[in-house]
């Protein structure tokens, strides 16, 4: 198991079952903090379950994650959800408000205020014009949303940033941009990120550690070198296959 240094994030034997299916069973992680770590799986493998469970949105069964050392369950919802980003896979904009208003809402939940500068910091941040404040969502492309989820994701400047497959309906063209982004944003804020996807190339393209689940466990826990290099088990190596056998392709094309 990989040893880490100052925790982040640890499940302890964590299990949720929802009647008589089990989505997530007997998972026990460690994540550091600053690591970029994804989560890749097929449809019902439990990832997005793990991730939502990190802050609430759904309850453990059993088990313990602790966040800092500190039990989540054990924390005020509202100050627990302070210090944790979430970024929504179907942005979850409210389109009644305002760009600005949105991005503000993190802070005004918790009896703050957020400036118009500061505003236009944070959409300058995920490369927008301040002057989109005052627009409303229906009037932005898809990816300029999804820039906005996640400049309202970091308006409480959280230490952990949770990603729910954020790219997933986006063209190829905003969602490569709109990763590498994300990515530059994570080492630059010094932040830790947890982003689950299905896409294997992704993982291997954004994170610093990737983690594969199947049937609600974690089958591989590697970096993106190591399972390019073929470890992982037969299943992580089922997906890695798919980016590979793409890149092939695509490289017969040009003979």
């Amino acid at each position: 198991m990989r040893e880490t240094i100052s925790p982040e994030l640890e499940f302890q034997s964590v299990k949720k079952r929802f009647g008589a299916t089990t989505a997530v069973a007997e998972v026990t992680k460690t994540i550091a903090r600053g690591e970029f770590v994804a989560l890749v799986g097929t449809s019902g493998s439990g990832k997005s379950t793990l991730l939502k469970m990190i802050n609430r949105l759904v309850e453990p069964s059993s088990g313990d994650i602790l966040f800092e050392g500190e039990n989540v369950t054990q924390l005020p919802l509202a100050q627990l959800r302070r210090r944790i980003g979430y970024v929504f896979q179907g942005i979850g904009l409210f389109p009644h408000m305002t760009i600005g208003e949105n991005i503000a809402l993190g802070p005004r939940l918790a009896g703050e205020s957020m400036g118009e500068d500061k505003i236009g910091e944070m959409l300058e941040l995920v490369d927008l014009s301040p002057d989109m404040r005052k627009r409303m969502p229906p009037e932005l492309s898809g990816g300029q949303r999804q820039r906005v989820g996640v400049a309202r994701a970091l308006a409480t400047n959280p230490q952990l940033l949770l990603m729910d497959e954020p790219f997933g309906a986006l063209d190829p063209i905003t969602r490569d941009a709109l990763g590498d982004r994300v990515r530059s944003l994570h080492d630059e804020l010094g932040i830790t990120t947890i982003m689950v996807t299905h896409d294997m190339a992704e993982a291997l393209l954004l994170a610093d550690r990737v983690l594969v689940m199947q049937a609600g466990r974690i089958e591989a826990d590697c970096a993106p070198r190591e399972l390019l290099h073929g470890a992982g088990g037969d299943f992580a190596q089922e997906l890695v296959a798919v980016p590979r056998a793409q890149s092939e392709r695509l490289a017969e094309l040009k003979q």
